[in-house]
Order: C-alpha cells, then sequence, then structure tokens
C-alpha cells in the first residue's frame, strides 16, 4: 500500500522501470487560466492590448474559449468596446451563441475574475501550453510517417525541418525597448567610428573605395552582392573573407554550397599566394612558386575563417550553424554562396518565388538576431545578356546590371539592406569607359540600394588567374622580394622545400620574381 502511495505520488519505485506508455494522457492545457483570461479581457478594458501579441484563438484548449476569444479580436478589430454585451452581441452575429454555451456561460467567466491584474502572465502561460501541443501534434505526425516505409527518409527529414523551423518563427517574439538604452549604445557605437583611424563604424572589408562608400559592413545588415555568371562573384567574396580573417582578424564563416571545401581552399591559395590556379590543380609550380607557396600558406594558418560545404542546406541548418559558430567561435560575419542553391526547410509553396522570399526574409531575421552582417551572393536573371541597344555607344550601359534583373524574387530587393552588382566590362569586350579609360582587368562595384548611405558605383582590379580582387593601387606580391637562401618547413608534409644544408638552386633570370 505504501508502495502505491509512493507512485501515485510521482516518486520512483526502486524496482526495474516500467513501460510508459502513451494510453491515459492529456494534453497540455490550463483551462482555469482560459476561464480566467477571457473574463479579464471582458472586465478590463486595456486587458486585450496586453494580450493579444501573446494569444491566437488556437492557443485556448477548449473550442468554445476559441470561438469567445476570436469574437473578442473582431471587435477590437472593428474597435469596439469589449464586455459582457458586445461579446454576446458578436457570438449571435456569428452564430456561435449557442456552441459557447449561451450568456449564462459568459456571465460565469465575468464573475469568477476580480481584476485584469496577472492577465499577461496567465496569458504567456496559455501560449506556453498551445506550444507544447503543437510540438506533440508535430511529433506524433513525424512519429508515424517514420514507421511508414514508403516515407523517404530525407524528405521526411526536410519536411521536419520546415515544420520546426516554422513554429520557431511563429513563437519568436521580441518585446519593445524604451529609447534610453538604444541612445546609449548608439552613442557608444559614434564614439568607437570616432577612435578608429580609418572613420568606419562598421567592419573593414579591405576594399578601401567601398569601405568608404558604406562605412563598413554594419551589424544586423543583409547584403546581396549579385553578378551574372563568371563576373566573379564568388571571388569576390572569398578575396574580401580573406582580408577580413587574415590582416584584421575578423571571425569569418563561409558557407560554400556551390563548391566544396578542398575546392574553395584552393582557389583561396591561389589568392593569397599569387600563383595561378590551373598550376594550384596540377600541381606544376616552379622552384620560386613552390617557395612562395610554402611561405605565403603561413598567413592562411591560424586564420579565424570556417568553411562549410553542406550541400542544398536549409535556412534552418543555417541558423543551428550560425548560432553555435557565433557562440564557440565568436564569428562576426557570414558569408553565403549562394542564396538560390539554399531551400526552405521542406515547407510547402505555390512557386520557387516564395520559396526565395522565405530564404530572404529568413536571412534578415538571422542578421537582426545573431547582430552580425550577412553577405549572400545572389544570380541575376538573363535579362542581362539580351539587353542591347542598337544605337552605338550604348552598349556599356545596357549591360549594366539593373534591380530588376535580381533572379526569381523581387522580396530578395525589400530585404536587403545593401545591394551589391558585380559588372565587368572586359567580359562583354568593352575595353574603354566613357572618358576612354582602360577597362582592362577593371571590375566596378555598383551599390544599387543601400538603405543607411549612399548609393554610387567603385573600381577594383580583378586579376582573374588568381581569381583575385584588390584595390587599384595594391602591388602585387610578384613585387615583393623573399630571401632566396631560406629554407622554408612545409606545414602541409612536415619537410623542407630545398635542402637544410644547401641554398635552393639559382633561378633563371627569365622566372618573374616575387
Amino acid at each position: 500500500m505504501a508502495e502505491q502511495t509512493r507512485r501515485g505520488r510521482g516518486t520512483r519505485s526502486t524496482s526495474s522501470p516500467q513501460p510508459v506508455n502513451d494510453y491515459g494522457r492529456i494534453p497540455p492545457q490550463a483551462t482555469d487560466l482560459e476561464e480566467a483570461v477571457l473574463g479579464a479581457l471582458m472586465i478590463e478594458k486595456d486587458a486585450y492590448s496586453m494580450v493579444s501579441e501573446i494569444l491566437r484563438p488556437q492557443s485556448f484548449y477548449e473550442h468554445r474559449h476559441q470561438l469567445l476569444f476570436t469574437a473578442i479580436t473582431n471587435l477590437a478589430l472593428k474597435q469596439q468596446p469589449i464586455d459582457l454585451l458586445t461579446v454576446k452581441n458578436e457570438l449571435e452575429l456569428e452564430g456561435t451563441l449557442d456552441e459557447v454555451g449561451g450568456p449564462f456561460y459568459i456571465t460565469q467567466l465575468t464573475s469568477k475574475v476580480a481584476s485584469a491584474a496577472h492577465v499577461e502572465f496567465h496569458a504567456r502561460i496559455i501560449a506556453q501550453k498551445a506550444l507544447a501541443r503543437e510540438l506533440i501534434t508535430f511529433t506524433n505526425g513525424i512519429q508515424s510517417k517514420a514507421f511508414d516505409e514508403t516515407q523517404d527518409v530525407d524528405d521526411l527529414m526536410q519536411e521536419a525541418e520546415g515544420k520546426l523551423f516554422e513554429i520557431s518563427q511563429q513563437n519568436l517574439k521580441k518585446d519593445y525597448t524604451q529609447i534610453n538604452p538604444i541612445i546609449e549604445e548608439a552613442y557608444k557605437q559614434i564614439q568607437s567610428a570616432a577612435s578608429r583611424t580609418t572613420g568606419l563604424s562598421g567592419m573593414e572589408t579591405g576594399f578601401h573605395d567601398l569601405d568608404k562608400m558604406t562605412s563598413g559592413w554594419q551589424n544586423s545588415d543583409l547584403v546581396i552582392i549579385a553578378a551574372r555568371p563568371a563576373m566573379g562573384k564568388t571571388a569576390f567574396v572569398l578575396s574580401m573573407a580573406k582580408n577580413m580573417a587574415v590582416n584584421y582578424q575578423y571571425p569569418v564563416a563561409f558557407f560554400s554550397l556551390e563548391m566544396s571545401n578542398l575546392q574553395l581552399v584552393n582557389r583561396l591559395i591561389a589568392n593569397t599566394c599569387e600563383i595561378e590556379s590551373d598550376k594550384i590543380r596540377s600541381g606544376r609550380l616552379q622552384p620560386h612558386e613552390w617557395e612562395r607557396l610554402d611561405h605565403k600558406l603561413n598567413d592562411l594558418f591560424g586564420a579565424p575563417l570556417y568553411v562549410d560545404d553542406t550541400p542544398s542546406l536549409s535556412v534552418f541548418e543555417l541558423r543551428t550553424k550560425a548560432r553555435r559558430l557565433v557562440r564557440e567561435h565568436g564569428v562576426k560575419i557570414i558569408f553565403i554562396d549562394y542564396l538560390q542553391l539554399m531551400n526552405a526547410s521542406g515547407m510547402s509553396y505555390g512557386n520557387r518565388q516564395e520559396e526565395v522570399s522565405t530564404i530572404s526574409r529568413s536571412l534578415k531575421g538571422l542578421a537582426k538576431e545573431l547582430n552580425i552582417p550577412i553577405v549572400a551572393l545572389s544570380q541575376l536573371n538573363r535579362s542581362v545578356e539580351s539587353r542591347l541597344n542598337e544605337k552605338s555607344g550604348e552598349n556599356q550601359q545596357a549591360k549594366r546590371p539593373q534591380l530588376s534583373d535580381l533572379r526569381e524574387s523581387g522580396a530578395i530587393e525589400q530585404d536587403a539592406d545593401m545591394v551589391c552588382f558585380i559588372h565587368r566590362p572586359e567580359y562583354y569586350k568593352i575595353y574603354t569607359d566613357e572618358d576612354g579609360n582602360d577597362m582592362h582587368g577593371i571590375a566596378e562595384i555598383i551599390i544599387a540600394k543601400h538603405r543607411n548611405g549612399a548609393v554610387g558605383d567603385i573600381r577594383l582590379k580583378f586579376i582573374g588567374e588568381y581569381t583575385r580582387f584588390q584595390n587599384l593601387d595594391d602591388d602585387l606580391l610578384v613585387n615583393v622580394s623573399v630571401p632566396k637562401t631560406r629554407t622554408y618547413k612545409s606545414k602541409i608534409n612536415k619537410s623542407p622545400i630545398g635542402s637544410d644544408a644547401l641554398p635552393p638552386p639559382p633561378m633563371p633570370d627569365t622566372d618573374v620574381p616575387f
């Protein structure tokens, strides 16, 4: 008998664990609090404003309570008073008064509550119970499908990710803040910018003209960098990521949906060491190039650059990984290559445009949540290629990208704080600009949208064989001299390049200095 009493109080038995079944369980609910909240809404005129962002009709467990809250919501939308009589009339108009329990039940609700003092606290408990029920329904559905052998597991995982992401988005709410602490934060940011010699308020990219125009990448901003294929989108952001991680020691995360980690690092090596990409792939390097490779790789070792090549990355996976990177490694900026290769976690959409809209909106929300810049690459549609004016002298302008060229969704333009285009006139066989300046190896970065600053164009140097963008006034590594008698220890194979006893062989005069 004592043993049964202990079990009835929830004390675990000392005997072997008993199997637990789902029979006899009651879904999470708080009907007494539901009655208290509904009663408070009908006796306190300001009570609805306290709970309107917390509760929905589906938040209530009892069906009649859902009908009551719907009637109260309709009254609030029509800006009518909410009390016993108006709610009763609204239910009569909707034909649901008898289904609720008639005027007697409504009167009972108001008589049970003395004031609306704790209505917000009670509403949050109701919302938590509703969320628990939603999660139970979700997991039961996934469990049933998992037992079905006709279901594809990969599709089921995508569906599970999507639904869980959808639930989390619905319940992700942030309360308002009085302006004083925000003013203090803004003032500190101004002081921090003033103390910098560069005068920038955001993160430096290493591209001086771009930094001047943008004041650096700003926290919580979504930056879209778009271009047609072969314009050098990946090379541009990879050059930027290298500058930020190596030169400024910013922790950087790079999500590559198009290229593998090894391909990405090979590009990074070509970029940093100024060695042609095809030589990196083939391994056919000259002696001085081997020496430069081993010397310049020291810059990359230990750099706070984190790469992820998960294919078909979902926005749910990105959120999870991004939070961990920020928490564990202090990542300050995220690059995504590229947006159209992402998916929206198995959610059902009428068309691809709606899915891309959800992705771009989620990226903007993630940037705000983590308070870091997110830079995402995007494709442009083919209208750039087909746009060609017949009048001479107008071809150059015809090929310049426009905001309307953003592929698959106008929501990208709306959600982004900044939209930049990469344009290389040389690709279209345009070798001089309108002023007669040489455009060989020149790339234009067109800032077409800037929510918090100026728009305009800046020019960078593009070196295709090194997949590298750099400032116009930067010197190449080939102009930097490295002592030829030094022996370099490779960190990759732990063997010396050259001999410890003898200096490296003399280089022919025809070799390019570095």
